[in-house]
């Protein structure tokens, strides 16, 4: 059942659930043209709660606290604002699992609402102390590391800011809690290790440079670079002047040129994926996406939907085999949206955006930056085939 005042908002997570799970019954309820649910509400019938932070004059914690002092009410999954204040607060108010509102990402909600249903059909599935639930308090121990802060969290793992204890170096650590007898999680953790092969012996001044790999009774981890300026979306939401821009696209191009040579797509380049050093360059990160080529269509089921909606090509949003020419896209929209610093295609819901990628025309530069349009026109091409057919092409040109 997905509770929150925004139509747009209930029919966009009503499509992850039915992509994912063809057959489910999905019920919505809008409580501010309807009225709120009454003290009585226990959720009977569902298996799980979306709850969204849009609950017109009442207070979402409120609701949540009303809910969760049910007993037996389903798993709520709560949607709001970003950061971590809001997460904690609606977590100690009653909900399983906390995800930004602008922030979904359509496996990563998968897997949590698979977690929580497993933990319903069997409560001792599922840890009370896994890494992404984890307070300040009762962080893992990692032999070698002395954690500092939390950074992010994720449904199956954390990535911290750590100190190597022998050399005293920063590192990120992302830490994945396993539990090697649950086999219904061995395909997270079989990913989280392909993470670390895939880039581990990387070497290149804009792709994040990984030190370490553990694996223990009950975590993994993967000690990195540690990225201290921040990402790509918060210094696009600041402002980039067209030149930096230029710079930041070429240091990406460069990257991907080095991924696709040995045979790596990333799948999910996006802003948020791409983190600035102290002294102003760029690194990709997060590969959790990311396939050897010549893998993608043996472990890849058809029709199978990777990335994110903003930042996906065409063949992508369609689940068509994706290739090196996939990211080139990608990183078409980033550029656009590093000079202009609205995205080229808006829509409600996610297939409106991936409509809008396979079916309207590209966007016009404003004038001051038509010196570009070209890039943008020829990596925005509908078709794979009409697009630089590897990285370097862009690259050299900026």
């Amino acid at each position: 059942m997905i509770i929150d005042g925004q139509e747009a908002f209930r029919r966009l997570l009503g499509h992850h659930v039915s992509v994912h799970w063809p057959d489910a019954v999905v019920t919505d309820y809008d409580p501010v043209a309807n009225g709120h649910l009454s003290s009585t509400f226990k959720g009977a019938g569902n298996d799980l709660i979306l709850l969204g932070d849009r609950q017109g004059d009442r207070d979402v914690v409120d609701v949540l606290k009303q809910f969760s002092s049910q007993q037996n009410f389903p798993p709520i999954i709560f949607f709001g604002g970003a950061g971590r204040t809001i997460s904690h607060a609606a977590i100690a108010a009653g909900a399983s699992a906390a995800i930004p509102r602008k922030e979904i990402r359509h496996n990563e909600l998968v897997e949590t609402m698979s977690d929580l249903l497993q933990a319903r059909r069997d409560p001792s599935s599922v840890s009370t102390s896994r890494v992404g639930e984890q307070g300040a308090g009762n962080q893992p121990l990692i032999k070698g590391y002395e954690l500092r802060q939390r950074i992010s969290s994720g449904t199956h793992s954390a990535v911290y800011l750590a100190k190597h204890e022998k050399t005293g170096q920063s590192v990120a650590l992302k830490v994945l809690r396993h539990d090697p007898h649950d086999d219904t999680k061995m395909e997270t953790f079989d990913r989280f290790l392909q993470e670390y092969e895939l880039i581990a012996d990387l070497d290149h001044p804009n792709i994040v440079r990984i030190f370490d790999l553990g694996v223990s009774d009950d975590h993994a981890h993967i000690a990195m670079e540690y990225l201290s300026g921040g990402d790509l979306k918060a210094r696009i939401a600041e402002g980039i002047e067209h030149g930096r821009a230029a710079q930041y696209a070429r240091q990406i191009a460069s990257a991907l040129n080095q991924i696709h040579q040995v045979g790596i797509l990333h799948r999910d380049l996006k802003p948020g994926n791409i983190m600035l050093r102290a002294d102003g360059s760029l690194a990709l990160i997060d590969f959790g996406l990311a396939k050897h080529m010549r893998l993608t269509q043996t472990i890849t089921d058809s029709g199978e939907i990777f990335g994110t909606p903003y930042y996906m090509s065409p063949e992508q949003g369609r689940g068509h085999d994706a290739d090196a020419r996939s990211d080139i896209y990608s990183l078409g929209i980033i550029f656009f949206e590093m000079l202009t610093g609205e995205k080229p295609y808006l829509a409600d819901n996610a297939m409106g955006i991936i409509f809008k990628h396979g079916e309207e025309p590209i966007p016009e530069l404003p004038v001051a930056f038509a010196r570009y349009q070209a890039a943008v026109n020829t990596m925005l091409a509908k078709k794979p085939e009409d697009r630089p057919q590897s990285a370097a092409e862009i690259e050299a040109w900026l």
